[in-house]
């Protein structure tokens, strides 16, 4: 039997909902005898006032009619949100406005130096809508809502329903309360007056009207990074509009506009993502015709059924956040009086998993002699996806041992089965994973045979792709002359770099005093170190780093010198396209025997000097052993055939991910 405590799993949905009490959505939904508005008025203490007032505004007038329902909807779902207040959370949040500010591409320099200028979060007091909106803000937000609504052309191809869900709720998810809807009208509302007037464009489609502002907001300085100083959740609606940060962050900022402006739209995300060790948030909205369409931040729409953009991704699961708690889902799951995963606890979102259409199962069966034969209490099995060494539920089911069955599952993503025993995750099956072309279930179960394994990495580096690819057709020459007129072919990159370090040997016997790597058309002649040999030395030539000097954001972080500093996690990043060299003055000739070189990369190879443990599953994760690397590669003998890895750096750096081992490669999972 296999535990995992559930405090280190699920980072990214851990709640900061706080009220009074233990059970949170057993006290706060109400009972069949109170209706849910009345018990959040009950929920609201002294603030019932406020939101009487705002209640007693619209019913008073039967024109107001629609405005009632859509302030009840606001007030019956709003003791499910909270929001964190503290001083020092706003001024970490200037880390947004320094990227933006500096363009530097140098995150975790900058993420320090917030959190060295502004000191440590060391306390923050967590607010309850319910506790604090006024009668002003929330009519604010319902009378610019319902504006927005009426006065824009596609508003009347907006129902009630989806305005009240996608595009009247005044808040995302836990950002500071604030009032955004007028601020974001007035600035971008003109960019669509063309479009309003426009004969040829459509604009009672809101896709249409999407499309267009979509195609007029593009930002070149726009740029993601995972790096931030602090865990935030949402930062709001000032800072996104700088458009750097996390993948949420951009998205709110579409989220924030698109409302503002009349147009309804959603937040789809996966709890974590295929490959990696994050999960992942975009953009959804619909035509006149209630047609889904989707994008990375800013992208191109695409209709959900033909869009590539997950198809790809072996994400489990995939579901689209809702204003409205998905009081359903919880009536179902509380319905076995045990305690549930804390994602299911607060359940603000629906399955979309089938509305995406790429290569799903309808039904994923758990056949009774793949279980664990151990007693289990627990009625709610949970399907768990895969978090470096840690499982995270990402579904649920009924659990009942000769049916376990689990609904509308992408394939392709390694998972288990789980149950929740006194408050620890356990695990009812080896790992497993459905094959994208067959449709198979296969079972990652350590066999009896066993395997030598050679590993070069930690994490998949799949991502690093265009790095690698880069380095083709790249060149070192030879020559005696600085200008390099006269340069001779040392050697010529035809193969993708496959390793930290690759060796080559060099195609002249000529000696040289100048040497250089001259990256090919549209690589930036990206590349992280370069060491040149003569023959029968273990010590690389030395000289005077030379080459293009400029790296691409001008910020001095990605120069030429990168290449000769030694280490394998620098990179040289040339501020254009094509023409970018990086090379040596060796004050001398020398005869070049061989070279070494390492692809622009994140760090994520075998790095000489680190510790590493292996680890294999066999029901649960097992230490192979430990080992300090002498060079780029690992060696492991004895190791279980099929059986799921993971190793572990000890030395530096949270990018690992899981993997098998099957004919001499790592398989990233």
């Amino acid at each position: 039997m296999v535990k995992v405590y559930l405090k280190y799993m699920y980072g990214f949905l851990i709640l900061v909902f706080m009220i009074t009490g233990t059970d949170i959505l057993n006290k706060m939904l109400p009972q069949e005898s109170v209706t849910a508005l009345e018990f959040a008025l009950r929920a609201a203490g002294n603030n019932r006032v406020e939101l009487e007032k705002v209640l007693r505004r619209y019913h008073a007038n039967a024109v107001d009619s629609l405005k009632y329902a859509a302030a009840c909807f606001l007030i019956e779902n709003m003791p499910f949100y909270t929001y964190p207040e503290s001083e020092q959370l706003e001024n970490y949040k200037s880390y947004y406005i320094w990227l933006k500010e500096t363009r530097s591409r140098s995150f975790e320099q900058l993420a320090d130096s917030v959190r060295q200028l502004f000191g440590p979060i060391d306390r923050m007091q967590q607010k309850r809508d319910i506790l604090e909106v006024d009668s002003a803000y929330l009519c604010h937000n319902i009378d610019w809502a319902f504006k927005v609504w009426h006065e824009q052309p596609w508003g009347k191809n907006v129902s009630f329903e989806t305005f009240c869900e996608y595009l009247l709720p005044y808040r995302i998810g836990d950002e500071p309360l604030t009032y955004w809807r007028e601020m974001y009208y007035e600035k971008y509302n003109s960019m669509l007056d063309s479009l309003r007037s426009s004969d040829s464009l459509d604009c009672e489609d809101p896709f249409v009207v999407a499309e267009y502002l979509r195609d007029r907001l593009q930002d070149n300085s726009s740029f993601y990074t995972s790096v931030s100083p602090f865990p935030f959740g949402h930062i709001g609606p000032h800072y996104v509009q700088y458009q750097v940060g996390r993948c949420q962050d951009l998205t709110d900022f579409e989220i924030y506009l698109f409302r503002a402006l009349g147009i309804p739209c959603a937040t789809d995300f996966l709890p974590l993502r295929g490959h990696t060790n994050a999960g992942h948030f975009w953009v959804v909205t619909w035509d006149k015709n209630g047609e889904e369409y989707t994008s990375d931040f800013m992208g191109k729409l695409e209709k959900i059924h033909k869009s590539a953009l997950y198809n790809d991704d072996f994400s489990p699961k995939i579901y689209r956040y809702t204003f409205s708690v998905n009081r359903e889902l919880h009536k179902q799951m509380t319905a076995y009086g045990e305690e549930v995963y804390p994602f299911w606890n607060f359940p603000k979102f629906i399955d979309v998993t089938s509305t995406y259409g790429h290569s799903f199962s309808k039904e994923l069966s758990i056949s009774l002699e793949r279980q664990y034969h151990d007693k289990r209490k627990g009625r709610i099995a949970y399907l768990c996806a895969s978090r470096r060494d840690n499982w995270v539920p990402v579904d649920w089911a009924e659990y009942d041992a000769r049916h376990l069955i689990f609904r509308n599952v992408r394939n392709g993503a390694v998972m288990r089965v789980a149950t929740i025993e006194n408050g620890l995750l356990t695990f009812l099956t080896d790992p497993f994973y459905i094959d994208r072309q067959s449709g198979k279930v296969h079972y990652c179960t350590a066999g009896t045979g066993k395997q030598k394994v050679v590993l070069y990495a930690k994490c998949d580096f799949g991502g690093e792709d265009l790095f690698r690819e880069r380095m083709l057709g790249g060149i070192f020459e030879g020559s005696n002359r600085p200008d390099f007129v006269d340069a001779d072919t040392l050697y010529i990159i035809t193969d993708v770099p496959a390793r930290l370090n690759t060796v080559a040997g060099s195609y002249s016997d000529k000696a040289y005093r100048y040497l250089r790597y001259k990256g090919p058309a549209d690589s930036h002649c990206n590349v992280a170190e370069i060491a040149f040999y003569e023959k029968g030395d273990t010590a690389s030539v030395k000289g005077k780093p030379i080459g293009t000097p400029g790296c691409f954001y001008n910020d001095g972080t990605h120069e030429y010198m990168n290449a000769f500093d030694g280490k394998t996690w620098t990179s040289f990043d040339y501020s254009h396209p094509s023409g970018g060299w990086a090379g040596l003055d060796l004050g001398r000739k020398a005869c070049i025997d061989h070279i070494v070189y390492t692809p622009r990369n994140r760090d994520n190879y075998i790095r000489p000097g680190d510790v590493y443990e292996l680890f294999y599953c066999d029901c649960h994760w097992k230490s192979a052993g430990t080992v300090k690397a002498a060079s780029d590669s690992l060696v492991f003998c004895g190791i279980p055939e099929n059986a799921l890895l993971f190793l572990r750096n000890h030395t530096r750096g949270v990018d690992e991910r899981i993997f098998s081992y099957e004919n001499g490669i790592q398989l990233w999972k």
